[in-house]
């Protein structure tokens, strides 16, 4: 396997890299790139991803750090796989397309997408990492496209497309999704958090997008995966797909009394939240202000980071 650099020990790592699938860069593939990545920088290294379509099953391993891998656009940079958890007894959890394990990452520019179909469950991208950020992305998939690992790990979302069928964002992180798109492709549940209850928030969609499939028309906000699923809905822009009670159960009624579920000042069709369910919350302005604050949200007695 090609090393980037020097190859020998106090080897001066080069501090911005070039994929590109044709072979024209420092690397053909993604997977081969972490090999020129040092372990655990003080210092931030750029990955450029030429246009291409990236057929790889790619871990980000722990040991990499403060890295930004950077896409030609969503439509010309695109990771694909088709893993799905009914292949060879696979599960869900290893059905990921992408898997980020490491730390103070940034993803802008690309598509992460898994090419399975409807199978079931199928993921495209899966964080482990904290501080992880995702700018102008695409995250292409069905059922269980994005998994929010991590308890209390911290993503921020800003202007990403995100698609899917059932589950599509589920997880225990706290996330912030700004200004993103979240297209249902079939009536069903769009979130589906297990926030922990030492978690203070799990999920904030704000000022976000909620388009679906034409014929789609029976979509719920979301659905506890655990007791304490914590999901709030701000400033959204929701369309008629979105059904009157907005959350559901899991057929649970014990998670009425833990599920920490809001919203405030949506608009559209599918914000009517005089017909919403008694259990979820309208937040007052200044619970919804504070949430949408990454300062706030992303303090969690840890060192602050602003994305």
């Amino acid at each position: 396997m090609l090393m980037l650099g020097l190859s020998c020990a106090g080897a001066e790592y080069k501090r911005e890299i070039t994929v590109a699938a044709d072979g024209s860069g420092d690397y053909a593939t993604l997977t081969e790139a972490m090999e020129g990545i040092r372990a655990y920088m003080d210092y931030r290294v750029t990955v450029n991803i030429r246009p291409g379509v990236y057929r790889e099953k790619l871990v980000i391993p722990a040991w990499i750090e403060n890295v930004d891998f950077i896409g030609a656009g969503s439509d010309s940079t695109v990771i694909t796989w088709g893993d799905y958890a009914s292949l060879d007894n696979m599960g869900t959890f290893r059905t990921y397309t992408v898997k980020v394990e490491g730390n103070g990452i940034t993803f802008r520019d690309l598509t992460i997408e898994n090419s399975a179909g409807e199978v079931g469950q199928a993921v495209a991208l899966h964080t482990e990492g904290d501080r992880l950020k995702f700018e102008n992305c695409s995250l292409r998939g069905n059922q269980d496209t994005l998994f929010t690992g991590g308890r209390g790990s911290r993503l921020f979302f800003d202007n990403c497309y995100i698609e899917g069928t059932t589950d599509f964002i589920f997880g225990p992180a706290t996330a912030l999704f700004r200004d993103c798109t979240l297209h249902s492709k079939r009536n069903s549940y769009i979130t589906a958090a297990s926030t922990p209850d030492t978690v203070a928030t799990g999920y904030v969609m704000h000022r976000c997008r909620l388009t679906a499939a034409d014929g789609i028309d029976r979509v719920y906000l979301g659905r506890p995966w655990r007791p304490y699923a914590s999901t709030y809905f701000i400033d959204c822009e929701m369309g008629g797909h979105v059904v009157a009670d907005g959350w559901h159960n899991w057929r649970n009624p014990d998670n009425e009394k833990t599920a920490r579920y809001g919203e405030f000042g949506s608009t559209g069709p599918g914000a009517d939240k005089a017909s919403r369910v008694g259990w979820a919350s309208r937040l007052s302005p200044s619970e919804a202000q504070r949430l949408c604050d990454p300062v706030w949200l992303f303090a969690s007695g840890r060192p602050a980071w602003i994305p």
